[in-house]
């Protein structure tokens, strides 16, 4: 469904199931789509888990622009899809997650959304090649807990395990996370599993 935002609409792709336990608001990177390997990966993970999944294509992507803008702007559209979509599932837990540019906003939108916790896929730590522009600030300021899924030949780095609640790190995957999916959705199943029995 296509969702009006004050800065261009967006869309939302939804599964939805009977008395879900959960919902599973997940986006994409800045370059990438909704159907990306991992993302779907974790899709699975939570309707196998009883959650329902919205998959968010931002206003910049939905316009075809690949740099996502001001991240105030990006922030402010993503609050307007999840709003309507808190109140339809009200009563269940949110969780908010997305790959790169995708798990940034999740993080930095977690307090305002009122997440219950965060999945963060190859979280960009630092541009390629310049550790020094860290953004890990962005990460440690979600406010609940706070799992990522990067791996450990990913040039944007690899968040250290101080810095959210849980950290794992998928042998011989780059940041497009796509060598082996389904291990990224293995990697997410039980943390997810927590929200499912609450």
């Amino acid at each position: 469904m296509e969702v009006t935002t004050a800065h261009g609409p967006g869309e939302v792709v939804l599964d939805e199931v009977d008395g879900p336990a959960f919902l599973l608001v997940l986006t994409h990177g800045s370059n990438g789509s909704v159907d990306a390997p991992d993302l779907l990966a974790v899709r699975e993970a939570a309707l196998g888990l009883g959650g329902a999944v919205a998959r968010v294509t931002q206003p910049f992507r939905f316009a075809g622009r690949r740099a996502p803008g001001a991240p105030a702007k990006q922030d402010a559209a993503w609050l307007e899809i999840v709003g309507p979509l808190r109140e339809r599932f009200a009563g269940v837990p949110l969780v908010q997650g997305g790959r790169s540019n995708g798990a940034r906003v999740a993080c930095r939108t977690a307090p305002a959304a009122g997440a219950a916790g965060v999945v963060a896929l190859a979280f960009p730590l630092h541009p390629p090649g310049r550790p020094e522009k860290t953004r890990v600030d962005e990460l440690r300021a979600a406010g609940v807990e706070v799992l990522v899924v990067n791996g450990d030949r990913d040039p944007f780095g690899v968040p250290d395990a101080a810095d959210a609640a849980h950290v794992v790190v998928l042998a011989g995957e780059r940041h497009d996370l796509n060598k082996d999916p389904a291990a990224v959705g293995r990697a997410v199943e039980p943390w997810l599993r927590k929200w499912a029995s609450r």
